[in-house]
């Protein structure tokens, strides 16, 4: 008597997103980054709002976790992207000391000229003038900028060098969920 293949039909949900999503990160790669950098970003805003309602009664500000969501849509994700490629040009794993120059590359290139875009582009999107960026920038850059380098290098070094480069800027997406909310709070 034959038998007969008969697919998996009752398979999780999880792991239906999951292949879903590893079909779209191939197919269509900054773009999958993209949205799902401009959901995690807002999902860090909406988390910054939700710590500071418990503290002091308000309402969530819309507005900011859609300035977040742009910010990862257009910003995070394909600045990521392209930076993670562009490090495996620049220093592939046969180069002895790569280890050692992503990392280098990340914390005092990247992160400081990210951080900085950051700052400039939440400026524009919440209407406000160049002296309001001047501000912000004297009042918590460079707060900001060590905070990065305590928090993100571990992280960094792990994704840099460990993890696949597709699952980058997801890994640093997900770390970027309370990074943001940092953000969000410092910036005020």
């Amino acid at each position: 008597m034959p038998v007969k293949s008969v697919p998996i039909q009752h398979t999780s949900v999880h792991f239906r997103l999951l292949q879903q999503y590893l079909f779209l990160l191939k197919r269509y790669p900054i773009i999958t980054k993209s949205v799902t950098s401009g959901i995690l970003t807002a999902l860090g805003n909406l988390l910054s709002q939700n710590l500071e309602a418990r503290k002091k009664a308000g309402a969530i500000d819309g507005t900011g976790v859609a300035r977040y969501a742009v910010y990862g849509l257009f910003i995070t994700g394909p600045v990521s992207h392209c930076f993670y490629q562009l490090m495996e040009a620049l220093i592939p794993t046969t180069d002895p000391h790569c280890i050692i120059k992503r990392l280098l590359l990340d914390r005092l290139i990247f992160a400081p000229g990210f951080l900085l875009i950051f700052y400039f582009v939440m400026n524009i999107l919440e209407f406000k003038g160049w002296e309001e960026f001047e501000k912000k920038l004297k009042g918590s850059f460079w707060t900001a900028l060590k905070m990065n380098w305590k928090v993100w290098t571990p992280f960094q070094f792990v994704n840099i060098n460990f993890v696949p480069v597709q699952f980058r800027v997801l890994f640093a997406n997900i770390v970027a969920l309370f990074w943001y909310a940092y953000l969000a709070s410092v910036r005020k």
